[in-house]
């Protein structure tokens, strides 16, 4: 036993141990064991060998401590080395940050030990990166958080300010608890009940003859239907009618559902809002609008039509078919509203408008069939192109340049008789085909279409092998 109390080494159990035992156990006793001489000298470098971390420090000895340690840590070494050097027994453990050449710093901390004779100060030393980098680690992990707050409480601001200061009544809803989760004065106002009150109180009870559940159920089936996606209910209070426009979303994991209440005013005042918008384009509008019945009979026209077929004024067309004033006449007509009651629509019909002096005006013409009223209409929209044309004959269209230039890389695989014919029954065919589409196989108009005699049609129908096709 030893004079303090503790368990020591006697004289009988010491034994000698050879240096390489004394390097084996310092290694396993430290991370890092340098030997300092008096002078501050670093005689030998002991690493763990279970810690490569540190590389080769060979190049250490024999030059000052001094040499591997950063600014600050000089002073720290130079007052622990000088109190070890005077005698004194140095207990307190030091931190020293160590630099190398190679530009790189790890930290340290030493215990210091007298070691033989002739004051050789035995630092056994403990790595501290692990430590500083789980450190480093909680300190970003704590900036990161507190961005985090920061950023929800900006949010939360944001959406406060959002929330108070919209116009629109909007409630949020939990659906698993059918509770109110938040809501904005409007809201409570519309519902005739406080906001306070009715937070965190269930939804159906600001409306009458509602179950809880089948209120959700209805709000859920509403926000993924096909229709307006509304909900009108009865309020408890006030006994008006409201309605719900609901949208489900999914926040922290719990769904909820936005719903946005509206008045039979506000629904009124929007639908005649839409009404004087269509009213205001249809009276302004650059392109021309005309209503007729399903028999192509004008009821309605605005100015630019009129403009366009130089009538005065609606009593010169209203109760006159539309026909009148088309290049093919009941052919076009004919070709425009049958197919546009077919398919609800026809979206580009390329023909000529006429007014009653002869005049021709190229235009684009839509039309769309509608049943929704008491008696089907069919509305077309009219548009000039005769300005588009005059820019096209003048080359500044760039599909003529392409077609010339797809027709000269024909140049040198065939006679120029071969190529102008190849090309003509191309286009010509394309023709064909589309006038027969265009009039549901109607020879007589789709001859008139194209300004051809009926016999004509057929040798040419015959030609391209769609006189067989048509029959079938």
């Amino acid at each position: 036993m030893s004079a303090g109390g503790s368990v020591g080494w006697t004289s009988g159990h010491a034994v000698e141990l050879s240096s390489d035992e004394v390097q084996g156990i310092i290694a396993a006793a430290a991370d890092i064991a340098l030997m300092i001489d008096p002078d501050g000298k670093i005689t030998s470098v002991i690493l763990n060998h279970a810690d490569e971390t540190f590389g080769n420090l060979d190049h250490w000895c024999n030059r000052p401590m001094t040499d591997f340690l950063v600014e600050d840590s000089i002073s720290k070494f130079k007052d622990a080395h000088a109190l070890f050097l005077s005698g004194a027994d140095v207990r307190k453990q030091i931190e020293l940050n160590h630099q190398d050449e190679v530009s790189w710093e790890f930290p340290v901390r030493y215990t210091m030990h007298r070691f033989g004779e002739g004051n050789i100060v035995l630092m056994l030393g403990r790595d501290l990166r692990p430590i500083a980098e789980t450190q480093q680690q909680l300190v970003h992990a704590q900036i990161a958080l507190e961005k985090g707050y920061e950023a929800r409480r900006e949010f939360d601001a944001r959406y406060r300010v959002l929330l108070n200061n919209t116009r629109d009544a909007v409630v949020f809803v939990s659906v698993r608890e059918g509770r109110v989760k938040d809501m904005n004065e409007p809201a409570a106002s519309l519902l005739g009940v406080g906001r306070e009150a009715l937070a965190g109180s269930p939804f159906v009870q600001a409306f009458k003859d509602r179950a809880a559940g089948e209120l959700i159920e209805a709000l859920l089936n509403t926000s993924i239907s096909d229709g307006d996606g509304s909900l009108v209910l009865e309020t408890r209070t006030g006994r008006r009618n409201l309605r719900l426009i609901p949208t489900v979303f999914r926040a922290a994991g719990e769904r909820v559902i936005m719903c946005r209440m509206e008045t039979e005013e506000d629904i009124g005042l929007a639908e005649d809002q839409t009404t004087v918008s269509m009213a205001a384009l249809f009276r302004d509008g650059s392109d021309a609008f005309v209503f007729t019945d399903n028999k192509g009979v004008i009821t309605s026209a605005n100015d630019s039509f009129l403009e366009l077929v130089d009538a005065a004024h609606l009593a010169d067309v209203k109760g006159r078919s539309l026909g009148d004033f088309l290049h093919r006449g009941q052919i076009d007509l004919s070709m425009l509203i049958e197919n546009s009651k077919r398919t609800g629509q026809m979206r580009i019909y390329s023909t000529k408008l006429v007014n009653d002096y002869g005049s021709k005006i190229s235009s684009e013409i839509s039309a769309t069939y509608l049943s929704t009223g008491a008696a089907p209409i069919v509305a077309f929209v009219i548009r000039d192109i005769s300005r588009v044309e005059a820019v096209r004959q003048g080359g500044g269209g760039g599909n003529a340049e392409d077609s010339s230039r797809n027709v000269m890389e024909l140049v040198g695989s065939a006679t120029l008789k071969e190529i102008v014919s190849e090309t003509t029954d191309v286009v010509e065919k394309m023709c064909i085909e589309t006038a027969v589409t265009l009039t549901r196989n109607n020879r007589v108009a789709a001859a008139e279409m194209l300004g051809l005699s009926r016999q004509s049609l057929y040798v040419k129908l015959r030609k391209y092998g769609l006189l067989s096709k048509e029959k079938d």
